[in-house]
């Protein structure tokens, strides 16, 4: 049995979450003890200009990986103090890094993770698995998403497809299909979530969200500016997917905007999310299978009431089901899955599904930084 340490900042820039995950090869992960540190508001502004920026000073960027890898430090120390544990008593911790710009198509596929691993052991004295989705992209995979993995370690019904719906910066999928099915594991982003929800928002009003899709429940969605949105080629391709902001921005949104309100576009965004997530299920599950499948919702994006009100109108006949109720918090999903993927890495077992990233097989992924 080991204890491991998860750590995950997402697309959303709102913070980091930890997870202290125990691991072992006769059971499914359990969850400890979780906790997240706020992303001051100075870091985040420097994070977010770093993943809209054409280039960089090297100063800049030693500066930003300091100060997030000090916070990723306290991060760590909260949930030692808050789990009673110390550092020996953790068998690594898994970083994942912030994602500053995400490119796996191309003749020269890239994912940077803005993260220091060595830094990090010297601040909390853990080993440290970092790197994660560079060693899937090196096989001719997309580098993510990663998580579908240890959904499937975690998820897997003997009766029902499930399917764990990520509602982070970017909204991604995983499709469990029933324990025992010759059909793989699939899992791929549907594009835009909160990033743009977020960036709209902000862009009117004072704070970083729309609380509870408060604002965007007040507008009406335009069909016209869905349908707009909706022609981007990304939601018609096939998988392996991924994406991120270099991709779907602020300015991508501002160049299908016609004469529409601040508030309908809000609506519009919030929509957009619920149709590209929707459309893809309608893809990728036959008639029998949506009768039989429950979407398990995670991230931020599960505590916005409105969100999830149009999705289970949306998504019927397939059901919604809360996450507490097969033992996780929404909230943690994804950092435990860094935590898990750490423990597969010192195991020497593969992180990522070929079926998922297009990759040319299982591998290894992280590199170990050791105490």
């Amino acid at each position: 049995m080991s204890l491991v340490i998860g750590l995950m900042s997402g697309t959303s820039l709102d913070g980091i979450d930890a997870a202290l995950v125990k691991c072992d090869h006769h059971h499914r992960p359990v969850l400890l003890e979780a906790t997240g540190i706020e992303m001051p508001e100075p870091l985040r502004r420097q994070l977010w200009q770093l993943c809209h920026a054409r280039e960089a000073a090297f100063e800049t960027l030693a500066d930003a990986e300091e100060s997030f890898c000090q916070l990723q430090a306290q991060a760590v120390t909260a949930l030692l103090d808050k789990s009673g544990h110390k550092a020996r008593d953790i068998e690594a911790i898994g970083s994942h890094g912030q994602t500053i710009e995400h490119h796996p198509n191309g003749p020269a596929p890239y994912t940077w993770q803005l993260d220091n691993p060595s830094r990090l052991a010297e601040l909390t004295g853990c080993r440290v698995v970092g790197d994660f989705r560079r060693r899937d992209l090196a096989a001719g995979g997309q580098g993510a998403p990663l998580a579908p993995a240890f959904h499937d370690a975690l998820f897997r019904d003997a009766r029902q497809w499930r399917v764990l719906l990520n509602l982070g910066g970017f909204a991604n999928v995983t499709l469990l299909p029933p324990e025992g099915s010759e059909i793989p594991v699939i899992g791929f982003d549907t594009g835009p979530a909160n990033a743009l929800l977020d960036g709209w928002y902000a862009r009117h009003h004072e704070g970083r969200f729309d609380h509870d899709g408060t604002w965007a429940a007040q507008g009406h969605c335009q069909s016209t500016l869905l349908t707009r949105l909706m022609s981007d080629p990304f939601f018609e391709s096939a998988p392996p997917k991924s994406t991120g902001r270099e991709h779907f921005h602020l300015q991508w949104l501002e160049a299908h905007l016609e004469d529409e309100s601040p508030t309908d576009v809000q609506a519009t965004l919030l929509t957009l999310t619920v149709e590209s997530i929707a459309r893809e299920l309608e893809r990728h599950l036959s008639t029998d299978a949506q009768a039989n499948t429950c979407v398990i919702p995670c991230g931020g994006g599960a505590h916005n009431s409105a969100m999830m009100n149009a999705l289970i109108a949306r998504l019927s006949p397939i059901g919604v089901e809360h996450c507490e109720a097969l033992g996780w918090s929404p909230d943690w999903l994804e950092a435990g899955a860094f935590a898990w993927l750490a423990w597969r890495r010192l195991e020497g077992l593969p992180g990522n599904l070929a079926s998922v990233t297009g990759a040319a097989g299982p591998r290894v992924l992280g590199g170990v930084y050791e105490r």
